[in-house]
């Protein structure tokens, strides 16, 4: 009697097939969805109105730098903060709000929602909720780390009426290898009115936010000059 032999390349084909299937599904599909969803939500593109927004902070370094920026020019910002982060800084988080930002939620501890299990998004929601209410911040808007999002999340962010927040111009500012001028230059050319902003205090490579700063020392000045004003998140749509 002939043996079968097991066609292991054939399997190990099907097998990866399934899995790109189910990340595409998972969290490829979801996300594309609400960015998709949010690019042609109403906006105002009628007037000279900008969202600066700031990712992945506090860092106890930067932002407050960030800050004496902001208050230099009188410009109002949105922080989505990192609720592990902001609950180890409360005194930054503190300044934010008394000096008229808005603070809004960027997960608990930054980790990318189509690397986590049902369970382990679930508690990530529920730790980040429990501590921005420890800062007394009741969170009205969320923007997943690296704008991802999955079946499960979306359905944590729904059961908490919170509204998803995405992006319309990013400067790639967390690079190592980046530069101010270059920061610069891809925030004076993509910027739009109406645009949401997304820039980084926290995080990113080789003292990154430090850069970030030294480009809005140019770029705040030059938007004022140009009429622009800035709104906070909270008044977006």
């Amino acid at each position: 009697m002939a043996k079968h032999r097991i066609n292991y390349p054939k399997i190990i084909t099907i097998s990866r097939g399934i899995l790109a299937a189910g990340i595409l599904c998972w969290g490829v599909i979801p996300s594309r969805y609400y960015k998709i969803k949010q690019k042609y939500h109403t906006k105002i593109k009628d007037f000279k109105v900008l969202y600066l927004t700031f990712d992945d902070g506090p860092n106890n370094v930067w932002t407050p730098k960030l800050l004496d920026l902001l208050k230099e020019y009188n410009v109002k910002a949105t922080f989505f903060t990192v609720a592990d982060f902001a609950v180890n800084n409360p005194e930054i988080i503190f300044r934010m709000k008394a000096e008229g930002h808005y603070i809004a939620l960027h997960s608990a501890a930054h980790n990318n929602a189509l690397l986590q299990t049902r369970k382990a998004t679930k508690a990530d929601f529920a730790r980040a909720d429990k501590e921005m209410k420890k800062l007394n911040i009741d969170v009205h808007e969320f923007r997943p780390p690296w704008g991802d999002v999955s079946f499960s999340s979306l359905k944590e962010i729904k059961k908490r009426n919170w509204r998803l927040i995405d992006w319309d111009v990013m400067a790639e500012d967390w690079k190592g290898n980046t530069t101010s001028n270059i920061i610069s230059d891809k925030l004076r050319k993509r910027v739009k009115p109406g645009c949401i902003i997304c820039l980084h205090d926290g995080r990113g490579k080789n003292e990154a936010p430090s850069r970030t700063i030294e480009a809005l020392e140019r770029m705040l000045p030059q938007w004022l000059s140009e009429g622009y004003t800035f709104l906070t998140i909270d008044n977006y749509g």
